[in-house]
């Protein structure tokens, strides 16, 4: 996922995918606890596609609020 695919989303697409991917990091968190993890690297992906997704979200309400 990069930021160009997430600019061309509407506000609330992105806050399910939001959802989406905080539900995926709490699911990797438990994997991670119980030593049941197979892809490690998967939790610093999860972690900064939600990143994105913030910013983008934030960036999107600054330009609603400048118009």
């Amino acid at each position: 996922m990069n930021a160009h695919e997430l600019r061309d989303k509407t506000p609330d697409e992105l806050r399910d995918q939001l959802v989406q991917l905080k539900k995926e990091a709490f699911n990797l968190r438990f994997q991670a606890a119980t030593g049941q993890m197979e892809n490690t690297a998967r939790m610093r992906q999860v972690r900064r596609d939600a990143a994105r997704v913030k910013t983008v979200l934030n960036q999107k309400a600054a330009q609603a609020a400048a118009e």
